[in-house]
């Protein structure tokens, strides 16, 4: 089963933005030396813990300093963008870097509605988002456009595209195209039984441009925490858990410890607990067991590992217990 892993380039309480991406350059060189078949960043915008707010720059500087693993979105939020731009960025990356960048698409904005104006984008961007990705395969592809706007870089590059996504569009719209098709349920999992059956089910080989076909391939992801001392991954998951009800649920208000354990008592804690549903928390043996229950409950083809531990001893330590 090929594992990968996914950065969420997470400033932590006290860490500036160049340590938490230096930690990034950290985790990328392990994972070029470890075995990992890919390395994805997410796009997010306005949000302080979060620094991966443009996916493009990181994919660059990571691949200067690693020479195997790919690289790539996961993903890239189309609607923020044209598609000619992210055909131009990732057709820089796959010249500079050829058979090494994967682009990830989503139709989330990655940030508010306030974030949603300052990138001068409307809400109702997401709607086009299938015939944005259309297009945009047709740059990277070099088909000609009705326009005649070639992406220079990009026209003949063909970096492999997957859909992202947390609900049924997104596996309906994988499916429609012949595109791969990667599940989000390290942190919205709800949906994931539905979306694997009907991206399975609505299925449809897609030609490739060596005269071939495509066929299914399903990325799940998973939240780890992995620890030699199994107490030390269990005090990190609870750190997670609070940290998450802080960011998600203290509508504008600095929680303390104290308050944000409060609410994980109640419903959003609940809440909480099931956006950690499929994580993997505790040893290394016991972390690659719930790892491997994961990936044959879901018959998926990779499973995309999302280290979450606040401490960074034990949020690199996680990628390297579990390295391929």
């Amino acid at each position: 089963m090929p594992l990968s892993l996914l950065d969420l380039a997470q400033v932590g309480p006290g860490e500036t933005v160049a340590a938490s991406l230096r930690h990034s350059e950290d985790l990328a060189r392990l994972a070029d030396d470890s075995g990992y078949r890919r390395l994805w960043y997410a796009e997010h915008h306005n949000m302080a813990a979060i620094a991966s707010s443009a996916p493009a720059v990181l994919i660059a500087h990571m691949a200067a300093i690693t020479t195997r693993i790919r690289l790539g979105a996961g993903g890239v939020m189309l609607p923020n963008h044209s598609p000619l731009t992210i055909a131009e960025q990732f057709g820089t990356l796959a010249e500079l870097y050829p058979g090494r960048i994967d682009l990830g698409l989503g139709r989330a904005p990655g940030g508010d509605r306030a974030t949603f104006a300052a990138l001068r984008r409307d809400p109702a961007a997401a709607e086009s988002f299938p015939r944005d990705v259309v297009e945009l395969q047709r740059y990277l592809r070099g088909v000609p456009q009705e326009s005649g706007v070639v992406a220079t870089p990009g026209a003949g590059t063909d970096v492999p595209l997957y859909i992202l996504g947390s609900s049924l569009f997104g596996a309906q719209l994988a499916a429609y195209l012949g595109l791969p098709y990667a599940f989000a349920s390290h942190f919205a999992p709800a949906a994931l039984e539905q979306a694997i059956a009907l991206y399975r089910t609505e299925f449809r080989p897609a030609p490739t441009l060596d005269g071939g076909e495509t066929e299914p391939y399903l990325i799940v992801a998973a939240g780890v925490i992995a620890d030699d001392d199994e107490a030390v991954a269990l005090e990190q998951a609870h750190v997670t858990k609070r940290q998450r009800a802080k960011h998600l649920f203290a509508r504008g208000r600095r929680l303390t410890d104290a308050e944000a354990d409060d609410l994980l008592a109640g419903p959003v804690g609940r809440q909480v607990e099931e956006m950690m549903h499929h994580a993997a928390v505790g040893t290394p043996a016991r972390v690659r067991a719930q790892i491997a229950d994961f990936a044959s409950a879901t018959g998926a083809d990779e499973v995309m590992l999302a280290p979450m531990a606040p401490d960074r001893r034990v949020w690199l330590g996680t990628a390297t217990h579990l390295a391929p």
